[in-house]
């Protein structure tokens, strides 16, 4: 992982520090519990109950690793400078779908907290590189794979 900036909520750095915290401590011991007791199996060089194991193991080690670079390089929104007159990382959105008629809040986040499921959307993604910038009454044509979806901005709160 290269040492890219890595932009956070509050919220998202909390989640990742849990998770970190949980794969150092519980997670990393019931790892070496599965090891252990694989070992007593005997001979490991068929022991798929070992490997599987093992292979989680490294998982896992890849895994914290990943998220302690982030953390190195994590640069957090301060909720406090985020602006409601233009679309900024930490912003909540509530656009207008233009052609459909239809209201939908995004959240934007940085890359990493990214959950479009939740309606975090990425400050990278099509739509919300398009509204970064944007203010309360603009209109927004955004390219998707599907075609060009047209919003409308309605409110940006934090």
């Amino acid at each position: 992982m290269t040492s890219k900036e890595v932009v956070l909520t509050y919220e998202g750095l909390k989640k990742l520090e849990e998770e970190l915290e949980y794969l150092k401590g519980i997670k990393r011991r019931e790892i070496a519990e599965r090891i252990k007791q694989a070992l007593s199996f005997g001979d490991i060089s068929e022991n798929s109950e070992y490997d599987e194991a093992k292979n989680e193991q490294a998982h896992i080690e890849g895994r914290i690793v990943q998220i302690e670079t982030m953390l190195k390089h994590a640069k957090v929104i301060d909720e406090d400078e985020v602006s409601t007159e233009v679309v900024s990382l930490g912003s909540k959105v509530r656009l207008l779908d233009i052609e459909f008629n239809e209201e939908v809040e995004y959240y934007i986040v940085g890359s990493t907290e990214a959950d479009p499921s939740k309606f975090k959307i990425s400050n990278e993604s099509p739509v919300g590189s398009a509204l970064i910038g944007k203010k309360i009454g603009e209109s927004v044509d955004v390219v998707v794979p599907d075609g060009i979806i047209n919003f409308k901005i309605l409110e940006i709160h934090k």
